[in-house]
């Protein structure tokens, strides 16, 4: 459309008789100067992906497209406040979590989870199969063993799935018969061994029976993908950790904010007004302090896929810092030293110290990837929340 425009005006400009026509060189530098510019905002979001751990955008996602799990949603509500910003670090195992959904939307009790979006440098931490027992019909009743034992077998060879060689025990527990609700089974050694053969289907099965005297299991029933509302699908909840932490010696990715930070949510709108504003219109040039530097996903083209937040205030240091430096400036001791060097003009080369970010705190995303799973990524050195003269 830029182009179709840029043409256009360039069209009248040869028609119009009181304007001169534009050389040659002219218009080959406003091309360039269009492409230039694609050519950065290409690189820019390149260089956002890899900050973000990813080589390319999730393809053709729609938010509203597809429902994120409730555990998902209250997982992230848990950690992060409204931002993304990182509250309770104690609650998120490694830095990412992902849900797969059931592949095999059979109406029996076996389930197929593709695991091919992990990279095998990922360590996993705790895997967990989530089933959604239904309730039994209040008709039927039962011995005196309200209990059932419930099963988790990893399918080694399809074809055999009646006997022991071609089935793997994995997970096993009590079930009360008259429950309903999640039930989450603990599946961790599995997925590791699974994700060390590098393979990419795990193929899992579950078996009820009865305790004691021969009791009629039909009551007890797990929800599938197929016939059953998509909050209660089959889900397997995976915990792992990706090893990129953070290399700021002062960054604290272990926990939440522990500065006031009365503006770090902004009210919508003054979220555009406070992006606009620049240091330097000030009418006077403040000393070294914090200022709102907003990101929104949705100008950036991102809120097709990322479910939360739908931007966040990273904030940005700027300002001087002026000799002498008071504590309230935040100086490290080397910051001191060199501010009176400079004030002293001791040495030319010596500047004033800078003002720059010296705490960092983590923030999250939930987004859905390529394989329309949702995942829950942890970030460090995100939001600036504090400056100092360093």
């Amino acid at each position: 459309m830029t182009k179709m425009l840029t043409v256009a005006l360039l069209l009248i400009a040869l028609v119009s008789p009181g304007n001169p026509r534009p050389s040659p060189n002219h218009l080959e530098n406003q091309f360039k100067t269009e492409n230039d510019s694609k050519e950065v905002r290409s690189a820019a979001i390149k260089r956002l992906l890899e900050v973000f751990g990813m080589e390319d955008l999730p393809a053709s996602l729609v938010r509203g497209h597809k429902q994120p799990p409730q555990y998902m949603l209250d997982l992230y509500n848990t950690v992060a406040d409204v931002d993304g910003v990182t509250k309770d670090p104690t609650v998120l195992q490694g830095n990412t979590v992902r849900s797969f959904f059931d592949k095999l939307h059979s109406e029996q009790i076996e389930f197929l989870f593709n695991l091919s979006s992990v990279a095998r440098s990922e360590k996993v931490l705790t895997a967990e199969l989530h089933l959604f027992k239904l309730r039994a019909q209040e008709a039927l009743t039962f011995n005196r063993h309200h209990f059932c034992q419930v099963s988790i077998f990893q399918v080694v060879d399809g074809s055999k799935t009646d006997n022991p060689q071609g089935k793997k025990l994995v997970s096993s527990r009590l079930i009360p018969i008259h429950s309903n609700g999640w039930e989450v089974f603990t599946i961790t050694q599995a997925v590791r061994t699974w994700m060390l053969d590098e393979r990419s289907d795990l193929s899992l099965m579950v078996s009820v029976q009865p305790l004691g005297s021969a009791t009629d299991l039909k009551p007890v029933r797990f929800a599938s993908g197929q016939s059953h509302h998509h909050s209660k699908q089959p889900m397997m909840v995976l915990f792992t950790d990706d090893s990129r932490r953070a290399t700021s010696p002062e960054t604290d990715s272990s926990a939440g904010p522990s500065l006031p930070l009365p503006s770090l949510t902004l009210p919508s709108s003054e979220r555009r007004h406070t992006r606009s504003l620049d240091y330097d219109d000030l009418p006077e040039k403040l000393p070294c302090q914090r200022m709102p530097l907003y990101v929104d996903f949705e100008e950036i083209g991102w809120s097709g896929w990322i479910v939360s937040p739908r931007g966040y205030n990273a904030y940005h240091c700027k300002g001087f810092c002026p000799f002498p430096l008071g504590q309230n400036m935040r100086p490290t001791n080397h910051a001191t030293v060199q501010s009176i060097i400079n004030a002293l003009k001791l040495s030319k080369a010596v500047e004033t110290p800078c003002c720059v970010p010296d705490k960092l705190f983590s923030i999250n995303l939930l987004y859905f990837d390529d394989d329309e799973n949702v995942v829950l990524k942890q970030y460090d050195d995100m939001v600036a929340g504090s400056c100092g003269c360093h």
